[in-house]
Parts: structure tokens; sequence; C-alpha cells
């Protein structure tokens, strides 16, 4: 295990954080990327604990320059890096005429060129050694774009676009570099506590709603199986994905009609909060949110669909032999 290193960008809470730790229990040396700092240095005392090196730097992956200097401090501290995990983002819930044109900026900044440039520092180490791995965390809005959430839906279908043109131009060069994705369901996060909120009550994930465990896991197998052009997590990704391929019209219907009292609690808003859109939530003054955001109680510890996924040779052969089962047994009758 010693040797291997994976570098997780938004590694401070959430889907980064439980990421974090899932490659930690896994042997990994880990390099830990976002703004804040009590954040950062909790995630690397948990992955020290397990055993391994962990090394926080507190960057703004919207800076390409920060990046760069960042994965050369990396490959200096921990040796070459194999994995990089790009997760860091931003938003806000918001309907479009409510954000102005500079957060509108910030966000695609943070959210689509921090991949941009996550891809640009891990691609131009690896490319050079012809291995590593990049896994984007992407979500089911970079296929389905939802009311509320406009910047946030824009950048991730950035990212969408970007990964498949930059994935074709690896297969042209037959690199070994892979560049694999994981498309996510709603997950409990305290990025509903932490980004700016202009609703009247407090935001919340569309049901159904999985623990960053879950999240966690399916990156880490992805970064580990990276043939796959992308990963599906939850059942709910999956029919909204096939959905929108199909009948895209009437899906924007039914979320123009439910789609924005669903994103929101019962519990009305406190007014103003700048959110983590100019600066961290773990910052000097903030502190640790960890994994989890406050929906605990709603939210699954697991999903078959990921298992059924990362398994699907064989139950093709379990189904096979069902199948070549149940035509022995209808001859014989």
């Amino acid at each position: 295990m010693n040797g291997r290193t994976a570098v997780i960008t938004g590694a401070s809470g959430g889907i980064g954080r439980a990421v974090t730790r899932a490659f930690a229990e896994h042997g990994y040396n880990v390099a830990l990327l976002a703004r804040g700092t009590e954040g950062l240095a909790a995630a690397a005392e948990e992955a020290r604990a397990l055993g391994v090196k962990a090394l926080p730097l507190s960057v703004d992956v919207a800076d390409a320059e920060a990046v760069e200097q960042a994965a050369d401090e990396i490959e200096d501290e921990l040796g070459p890096i194999r994995i990089w995990v790009n997760d860091a983002f931003s938003s806000m819930f918001a309907t479009f005429d409510q954000i102005s044109s500079v957060e509108f900026a910030r966000i695609t900044e943070v959210t689509y060129l921090g991949f941009v440039n996550g891809t640009r520092a891990a691609l131009s180490r690896m490319k050079s050694r012809n291995s590593g791995t990049i896994v984007q965390v992407s979500s089911a809005l970079a296929y389905r774009g939802i009311p509320l959430q406009t910047a946030y839906c824009g950048a991730k279908h950035a990212v969408q676009g970007f990964t498949e043109a930059l994935r074709c131009e690896l297969l042209h060069d037959h690199s070994r570099v892979r560049l694999t994705g994981v498309v996510m369901p709603a997950v409990n996060t305290p990025q509903f506590s932490w980004v700016i909120n202009r609703l009247p009550r407090k935001p919340r994930p569309v049901p159904p709603i999985y623990q960053p465990e879950v999240a966690a896991q399916a990156v880490l197998y992805a970064a580990e199986h990276p043939r796959r052009r992308e990963y599906w997590v939850g059942g709910s990704t999956v029919l909204t994905l096939l959905a929108n391929r199909v009948a895209p019209g009437l899906l924007d219907r039914y979320l123009g009609r439910f789609g924005v009292s669903s994103q929101y609690t019962s519990d009305d808003a406190k007014p103003g909060g700048g959110g983590n859109l100019w600066r961290p939530a773990d910052g000097s003054r903030g502190h640790d949110y960890g994994a989890h955001g406050r929906f605990d109680d709603d939210a699954h510890a697991r999903s078959i669909q990921v298992w059924a996924s990362q398994h699907r040779p064989g139950l093709a052969v379990a189904a096979a032999a069902a199948a070549a089962a149940g035509l022995w047994l209808a001859r014989r009758r």
C-alpha cells in the first residue's frame, strides 16, 4: 500500500470528506485540497489515525496557479500522484434572476474551472508517466437541470462536456491515463447548511437521499476500476437519466410543477448570509462540518443499485445460469 497517493479536492466536508476516509481506509496516502482550515485539519487527522500520510493544503481550486503549486508540493511530499479526485464545488439556492453575474461567474469558476484546473494539474504529471486515474465526481444534474440551481447545473453540464472531449483525446493518443466519472444522486452533505440560500425556507436535497459514505465507496471503486466511462449511483439517478433521455419535455413540466417545493423544508430560512461562495465555511472562525448534513434520519446508508452496477459480470453469469436452468427444467417437462 505504501507509495499510493490520492488527491481529493473539496476534502474538508461532505462527499470529499467521506472519500478521504475511504481512501485512507484502503491504505492510500492522501492529499487534501480545500479553502478552509478546520475541516481540512480534522480530515487529515482522521486519515493519519488510519495509518497513512495526509497532506492538507488550503487551496482555491478556481486558482489554476495555486492548484499547480499544490500538485508540485504533493509530489514532493507524498510521491507521484496515482489518483486525482475532483469534487470541490460551490452553489446557490435561488432563482436565476436572484443570482448576480458576479455570483454566477464565481460558481462557474469553482464548480467547472476547478475541475479543469485539477484535471490539468493531474494530467500533466500522469501523461509523462503514462499512468494514473482522474475521477470526476459528477451529478445527475450534469444531465438534467432543475430549478433553483441554474449556476450549478450549468457548471456540471460543462464538466460533462469537457470530460467527454478529453476522454476522446486520451483514447486517440492510446494513453494509459484513465478518466472516469461518478454520477451522484441527492446526498446528505453539509452543503445545505453552508451555500447561499435565497429561498424563503431552508433548502434540502430532493429525495431519495443517500449518505456520503455510499458516494465515497462508489468513488473509491471507480478509481480502482476506471475502465468504465462512468458509474451511476442510486436508483434515482438511473431513473432521472433514463427519463430525461426518453421524455425530457415531460420531465420539464414535472419539475416546473414540483421541482421548486421539493427543494425546501417547512422551516423558515434566516435572512442574509453569505454562504461559502466567497470564503470557506470552515475558516479560522468556522468549525468542522464533517461529512454528514442534517438529514441523517432520511438518508439511505446503502444502495442496491450501486452494488449491482459493481457486480455486473457476476450478475450476468447468474442470470444466464438461471435462464439455462429454467430452459432445462422446461424441456424436462
